[in-house]
């Protein structure tokens, strides 16, 4: 592809004219493309593999911003830079997405059984699959799509199949019975990992068991239908108030069947409710440990379907909540129904289809996890695996601290089979990744394999080397492992990020990345956290569309407060496409000036430069800095903003300001100030880029068109700019600064007196000491006031402000008083008249306010937003007030 035409910036900046096409001539010339090279540094990222059939919300435009941000730094910086892009199969969410949509078209899940099921799931992921990674293109995100992976691809599942068999070798993969949490919705097991807990208002039945000899027991439960499966009453050993029940029975209410009161200090509280605890070991992780140390039957009355089983009596084949309206009735036949409470408590939910979770005993393939945690602890503890903010690496520990064995097996069609072969002769298990040609016991080939899948989670753990080539020791893994930043979610620590450092350090020896840096969630403006399906969700692709990809990921990277959440506002985005107009538009103007002037590679500014110049230069080597440092430690909104306000301010608003009236001075000093605008211009591009690759990338081309560059070179591939001591000039960047207070002070006593924005005005200034304004500064204060601030000066001795006329506003600088003459501007008559009208309503409108905030009953009643709406009005008006009684003591001034 050839090099898009930039000869000439066009008028207006418009990003959808510029950025798809330089996308493609990123793309076409392999500037995202990394080869191992041995010897070379490298810097390397994988991307959390979002779902397959998902799409871009904010919080993938945040993140991806980020990525993409450090690749094109680390790779201007001159490291060999990869980054590998690539979807998770996502196994429970995709298999819900299709399963509804066959049922849509009349088809079920198990009428086309697991091969016809499988076919369809890659049928469906080579429809709906990748979106979100096309997406990512819009962002200007340069990954090395060529090496594209997914969890699903042939060469990762052999990565998964050996890990699995490392482990099951070893004897830390199991089968096991225990109670865990079950999706009756996505019909498979879940880790508690994977249950969203919600607050539910919902209520606390209080259930009297009669005591077999007389009396009765009470217990309270918030799942009466579980009452059931009942295998004990456990109170606590030294419990006076049951010291006399241990060793009776108890009639089980509704079943009629005999059950003990059993002693179990762990389980029971003697200090909550009755002391006494019913004990269903099939359907509660607690009562199932309870069971395990006393020797307890299990008894499942609610199936895998959510619907109650055979064991539950009369009430078989009832929806578990139709169930627990019918036991509730009759028990309140029976007159063992003491009484109702209401009662708020966090219910399981399934992250994906949002279905209530059952506590289910199943069987289970679980892995060990003490000396795989063991790693990760002692990683996180020696500094070797860093979090950003360093707050989440406690967070990390203590999640790792009695972690519970990880329940890897899902009961799903779609996903990683589990490379065990069971022979029907004899019951006995052959691991292998391809089907053996007989039991390893018997010699049987009668064999079939696992029915399970593995939890997606398990795969995902193996991503940042598995994509790389693992378990081969490829050139990738040679050249860019371990990679250097896991970029992700607070959400997943425990989920995605702890299970590849363990991963990493148990299979390969090596952590995975030295820093995982973990970035805010996205929120709404009202601080809710962004939801499509709820309708409050912001769509990046749209703002994309309207501002552009530049304008989205730096308004994002603004609000990058490392860890912070951020509060999202679409203005913020339109801020950003400001911002890159005004570029756009002093790009223009320096480049129709900068003639025949050739880029200089480096400045050595001295004493005889003019102020501005050597301020501009010191100016942009402290942002230089800034950028750098901040860069490094993950402070991307310092970086950012950094460079928004020196572009926007210092060089847009102050240097090129100044520099429009020394061209048609002498022209050594017009050469020079061309020399120092391409200089600035070309190294803020440089600098800009990894924020705003598209737009910076269109003026560059533009500007070393016109300096007389020639070839296929694009920005992203030029070097980073870095700090040059030599430009540092804290004695320019003193005595600019007091310029710009000064002219600041000017224009807001400009704004304040009504002056029109040609109007010339008459500026009296009182220094307050006799050295606050040297005499050498006077014509360059002058010089600028006048051409910044439409100002003539007159500079009166310190502590004077006897010369100053009247009527004036007044303002202060640190060093001095500034007076700005009315005469002329103002009709203070009129103005006084009218400020004094203001004053009334303002007045009647404060009284009306402050009679509601005064009202006992209005505080009561209304809501708090209401009140705190109020009182910020009341502030407002009071403050406005104020400020309105200033001018008018101004203007009323005499001398």
């Amino acid at each position: 592809m050839s090099e898009p035409e930039t000869s000439q910036l066009s008028k207006a900046y418009e990003p959808s004219a510029v950025e798809s096409r330089w996308y493609a001539y990123w793309d076409a010339h392999g500037y995202f493309q990394a080869e191992p090279e041995p010897g070379r540094a490298s810097y390397c990222l994988t991307i959390p593999p979002p779902n397959v059939t998902g799409e871009l919300h904010i919080g993938h435009a945040l993140q991806h911003a980020i990525h993409d941000t450090l690749l094109r730094w680390r790779r201007m910086s001159g490291l060999n830079t990869l980054c590998v892009p690539g979807t998770d199969h996502a196994s429970i969410g995709t298999e819900r997405l299709l399963t509804l949509s066959l049922k849509k078209q009349g088809i079920s899940k198990m009428s086309l059984g697991r091969d016809g099921f499988v076919k369809a799931a890659w049928d469906w992921t080579e429809k709906y699959g990748g979106t979100i990674l096309k997406q990512l293109r819009l962002l200007g995100c340069s990954y090395d799509w060529r090496r594209t992976r997914f969890t699903m691809d042939e060469g990762y599942v052999r990565a998964v199949l050996t890990a699995f068999l490392d482990y099951y070798e070893r004897g830390w993969i199991y089968r096991g019975s225990r109670v865990g949490e079950w999706c009756p919705s996505c019909n498979t097991s879940l880790s508690d990992l994977e249950v969203d807990h919600e607050e539910v208002l919902s209520s606390l039945w209080h259930i009297r068991y009669p005591i077999q000899g007389g009396g009765s027991v009470t217990v309270a439960t918030t799942r009466p239908e579980t009452m059931l499966g009942d295998t004990a009453v456990a109170v606590h050993p030294d419990d006076p108030r049951h010291k006399g029940h241990l060793g009776k029975t108890v009639l089980l209410p509704v079943m009629d069947r005999e059950i003990p009161i059993i002693a179990d200090p762990i389980l029971v509280d003697p200090k909550f409710g009755t002391g006494a605890v019913k004990v269903t070991p099939a359907h509660d992780p607690n009562d199932f440990e309870c069971g395990q140390r006393n020797n307890l039957p299990r008894i499942s009355v609610i199936g895998k379907d959510g619907r109650m089983t055979e064991a539950a009596g009369r009430f078989a084949g009832l929806d578990r909540l139709e169930a627990r309206k019918q036991v509730v009735d009759e028990l309140e036949r029976l007159g063992l129904l003491e009484k109702v409470e209401e009662y708020t408590h966090a219910v399981g939910h399934c992250e994906r289809c949002h279905t209530i979770v059952e506590p289910l005993l199943t069987d289970q393939w679980y892995l060990r996890m003490q000396d795989l945690a063991a790693l990760a602890t002692d990683a996180i503890k020696s500094g070797r695996v860093r979090f950003f903010p360093d707050r989440y690496a406690a967070e990390a520990l203590r999640s790792l601290e009695n972690v519970p064995e990880w329940c890897i097996s899902r009961q799903l069609f779609w996903g990683h089979r589990l490379p065990l072969w069971h022979c029907r002769q004899c019951a006995a298990v052959t691991p292998s990744i391809d089907r053996p040609a007989a039991c390893k016991a018997c010699g049987s080939s009668d064999l079939y394999e696992d029915p399970d899948t593995l939890d997606t989670w398990f795969s995902s753990a193996l991503w940042p080397f598995a994509v790389l080539g693992w378990p081969d020791n490829t050139p990738e893994m040679e050249a860019f492992y371990p990679t250097n930043c896991m970029i992700t979610d607070r959400q997943i620590i425990r989920l995605w990020v702890l299970r590849m450092v363990y991963s990493g350090l148990h299979f390969v020896k090596e952590i995975p990345f030295p820093d995982v840096y973990i970035h805010g969630t996205v929120l709404t403006r009202e601080g809710v956290r962004m939801s499509k399906s709820k309708g409050t969700g912001g769509d990046p692709v749209e703002l994309i569309n309207k501002y552009g990809g530049d304008a989205t990921r730096m308004s994002l990277l603004l609000m990058a407060s490392k860890g912070q959440d951020i509060r999202f506002a679409e203005e913020r985005v339109e801020g950003s496409r400001r911002f890159a107009n005004k570029l756009w538009n002093a790009s223009r103007f320096v480049m129709m000036n900068l003639a025949n002037t050739p880029l200089p590679q480096s400045l050595s500014p001295d004493a005889s430069w003019p102020l501005e110049d050597r301020w501009i230069l010191s100016r942009l080597n402290r942002v230089l800095e800034t950028v750098s440092r901040a860069l490094g430690e993950y402070d991307f909104d310092d970086a950012a903003q950094a460079l928004y306000e020196f572009v926007w301010n210092e060089f847009c608003d102050w240097y090129v300001e100044l520099a429009k009236a020394r061209f048609g001075g002498p022209e050594e000093d017009a050469a020079r100030v061309r020399q120092v605008l391409a200089f600035v211009l070309e190294t803020s591009l440089r600098t800009l880029h990894p924020f705003m690759p598209f737009v910076t990338e269109e003026i560059w081309q533009s500007l070393r068109t016109q300096l007389g560059a020639t070839g296929n070179d694009s920005l992203m591939v030029q070097s980073y700019p870095t700090a040059d001591p030599s430009l540092s000039d804290d004695e320019a960047e003193e005595r600019f600064s007091r310029i710009e207070e000064m002219v600041r002070t000017v224009r807001n006593l400009r704004a304040q007196g009504g002056a029109q924005p040609a109007q010339r005005v008459q500026v009296y200034v009182v220094p307050i000491a006799e050295d606050s304004i040297p005499q050498v500064e006077v014509p360059s204060l002058t010089a600028y006031l006048a051409q910044l601030a439409r100002a003539e000066l007159t500079l009166l001795p310190p502590k004077q402000t006897g010369g100053v006329p009247s009527p004036s506003v007044a303002g202060a600088t640190r060093f001095a008083e500034v007076h700005l003459s009315l005469a002329g501007l103002v009709d203070v008559e009129k103005e006084t008249a009218k400020l004094t009208r203001e004053i009334e309503a303002i007045s009647k409108e404060l009284s009306r306010v402050t009679g509601k905030l005064q009202n006992s009953q209005f505080l009561s009643r209304a809501p708090a937003e209401v009140v705190d709406k109020e009182r910020a009005i009341e502030q407002e008006l009071k403050t406005r007030k104020h400020q309105i009684e200033a001018q008018l003591s101004r203007l009323s001034q005499t001398s």
